[in-house]
């Protein structure tokens, strides 16, 4: 399953780049691509497990940049 997401309020390119990596690393991620200048993330994870894997990448978000809000 791959979703858009508008993330909003991220604070620089540096931020969008920590938060793309460390999304990156979790287990099921099967890609994820998170655009500065567009403020938008596209997560791509099996049908199966993409509830957790968004629950966990909203996780790394807010610790990450506490300030950032996602829209579904």
């Amino acid at each position: 399953m791959k979703k858009t997401y508008k993330l909003l309020d991220v604070d620089c390119g540096n931020c969008a780049a920590k938060i793309e990596h460390g999304i990156s690393k979790l287990d099921d991620v099967t890609d994820v691509k998170v655009n500065f200048m567009g403020q938008r993330m596209i997560l791509e994870a099996p049908d199966d497990k993409f509830d957790a894997v968004f629950k966990q990448a909203k996780k790394i978000i807010k610790k990450i940049d506490s300030g950032v809000s996602i829209e579904t």
